[in-house]
């Protein structure tokens, strides 16, 4: 508060309603082949159906990462997804006229990589949005019938357009040029098709139109948004980006993209029959073939953009089928380096189908996984037969898509400290039946190392049937719930504690600060996540020294919640005549 100087009244609010923020435990994660949608760029999807809307559907190259993805969002509804590709997957272009494309081939990888292209790209008028073969597929029409040029008088009508039923009316003049400038004839319809029917499934098919759109790179619409066609494709568009404006053998377009103060005609448009331009093969995709599949490298480029905790949000990442090289990777410097997530890993398929699958498997966590005792990471025991709807085809796919997905039902269901395995949230969907369903001898062996068995039960289903963690030592962190619920204390707490910088270390903040966090503790004990809790933080653990280091410290001792893994039952048959106190605890 400040100082006055003379009579007044001063006012100020002091916050003491800080509390302990609820955080995310149910993002998952994935990186992954895909056919389409935006590469080695964040993007967060919903549900399958967006998945396909964005990344496209699932290839013999990319089945697995899709349906991991598509697995968990079966039992939530949150998923960060992050495509992976080679460098030799270029973006489908389209022209009209006979020039050469570009000496190199072009890849847009993203909004991003779009932005930082040199533009126009020679000779060309188009670029699907992004890298792979389903670009080949699109064509774009493009309806500005005013042309005006020597030997191509006067307008036509919408109806001569393949595509004029779409739109209400001929293009004409727009409010902006009509308005402001001496121009004309500046507006123009849109349609990007589906060519060859790769998106749909149908040729020919209309996958998006735009009406009204300006040839003048500084149109606005009475809102004050840009109706400048670059701009327009660029901000709503989900298929292709402007590269260049479409020339015919009249020169037709000559004025296209400058400012309206430039024109004080009628802009030119396109010939009737030269209005149609088709994508051609310059679309590789790095899903084509073995020579073109994402290698390791590309995939941890794709993992690594989830590395900063600051940046992105996600507690469940998956592995999908991803070589051992991999998952080392995302379990060591992802989920281990932030330390509020746990990854998920399946052995190979080689395993599971081996002749001694339980000796394949246990050698993939031994000899593949030997350097990892994290409890930041999870193993299951293999795959399951699913049916491919879009294929019309039956795959095998790794489990570890569900078993992230299991963790995430359980968070809506109950509780991150509640176990994700058993008959109750343990159960499994989709599946046909698993490559390898160990038997109790099987999962003794399974579970000394580590592996969590998915088991079918006649009558009861699949499902998870283990709740450890990879860590290789006896802990309590050595069980699912307990890793997760500390993931919960610790994200939650610390991003609490965020409000006690800069301020004093004396005795009203650090009683502030245990205000803040027991009733927290009370609570998650009150849903069965800890036995006790104990905080500390005073003069005893916050020394002189301490705090002439302009440190703080809160000590947070836990009692976790343990899931039962073993139940003994023992049925005592007693004499008619015996009474049961003198028995009860003898055995």
């Amino acid at each position: 508060m400040t100082f006055q100087v003379s009579p007044g009244v001063n006012t100020s609010e002091i916050d003491l309603t800080t509390v302990i923020p609820a955080v995310a435990t149910s993002v998952g994660a994935v990186a992954g082949s895909f056919e389409w949608g935006p590469v080695e760029e964040v993007r967060q999807v919903s549900s399958e159906s967006e998945l396909v809307s964005v990344f496209g559907k699932p290839k013999t190259n990319s089945y697995t990462s899709f349906f991991t993805a598509a697995n968990f969002l079966a039992y939530a509804n949150d998923l960060r997804v992050v495509r992976a590709a080679n460098t030799a997957s270029n973006t489908a272009l389209c022209k009209t006229n006979a020039a050469p494309y570009p000496a190199s081939n072009v890849q847009i990888k993203n909004e991003a990589a779009y932005s930082g292209w040199t533009l126009p790209i020679n000779t060309t008028q188009f670029a699907a949005k992004y890298p792979g073969t389903l670009g080949n597929s699109l064509a774009v029409g493009l309806w500005s019938p005013s042309y005006g040029n020597t030997g191509f008088a006067g307008t036509t009508d919408l109806e001569d357009w393949t595509y004029g039923s779409l739109f209400d009316k001929n293009p004409g003049t727009s409010y902006y040029v009509n308005t402001f400038f001496p121009g004309a004839n500046d507006e123009m319809h849109m349609v990007v098709i589906d060519e060859d029917g790769l998106f749909t499934g149908a040729p020919g098919t209309v996958l998006e139109k735009f009406a009204f759109m300006s040839k003048c790179s500084d149109a606005k619409d009475e809102s004050g948004q840009s109706i400048y066609y670059k701009d327009v494709l660029s901000r709503q568009s989900k298929y292709v980006y402007w590269t260049g404006h479409p020339t015919d053998d009249q020169d037709a377009t000559s004025a296209w993209g400058v400012d309206a103060a430039s024109i004080t005609v009628a802009f030119r448009g396109l010939h009737p029959e030269q209005n149609t331009f088709s994508f051609t093969t310059g679309g590789v995709s790095d899903v084509d073939g073995a020579d073109k599949t994402v290698t390791d490298g590309d995939i941890i480029t794709a993992y690594d953009l989830l590395k900063n905790a600051e940046a992105v949000d996600c507690s469940l990442v998956m592995t999908a089928a991803h070589s051992e090289t991999v998952a080392l990777d995302v379990i060591s410097n992802l989920a281990v380096s932030r330390k509020d997530c746990v990854a998920f890993v399946s052995p190979a398929l080689a395993n599971v189908q081996a002749t001694d699958a339980t000796t394949a498997v246990i050698a993939y966590r031994n000899n593949a996984l030997a350097n990892i005792s994290a409890s930041y990471a999870v193993m299951d025991s293999g795959w399951k037969y699913q049916y491919d709807k879009y294929n019309d085809v039956y795959r095998w796919v790794p489990l570890n898509g569900d078993i992230a997905g299991l963790c995430a039902r359980t968070d809506n269901d109950r509780d991150p400290w509640y176990s994700p395995a058993g008959l109750v949230r343990g159960q499994i969907k989709n599946v046909i039946k698993l490559a390898y369903n160990p038997t109790k001898a099987n999962r003794d062996e399974l579970y000394k190392n580590g592996v969590n068995p998915v088991v079918s039960f006649t009558g009861e289903g699949t499902m998870l049937f283990g709740d450890k963690t990879l860590l290789g030592r006896p802990s309590a962190f050595d069980r699912i719930n307990v890793r997760r619920l500390f993931i919960v204390l610790e994200k939650s707490i610390a991003k609490a504690s965020r409000s006690s910088l800069f301020e004093f270390n004396d005795e009203f903040t650090r009683a502030q600060f245990v205000n803040l966090v027991e009733p927290f503790l009370r609570t998650v004990q009150g849903r069965r996540g800890i036995y006790d809790y104990r905080v500390v933080c005073d003069s005893t653990n916050n020394t002189p020294e301490i705090i002439d280091r302009n440190e703080f410290i809160g000590d947070i001792y836990i009692k976790p919640a343990k899931s039962i893994n073993f139940i003994q039952l023992n049925f005592v048959a007693v004499r008619t005549g015996v009474s049961f106190e003198e028995i009860v605890g003898k055995f």
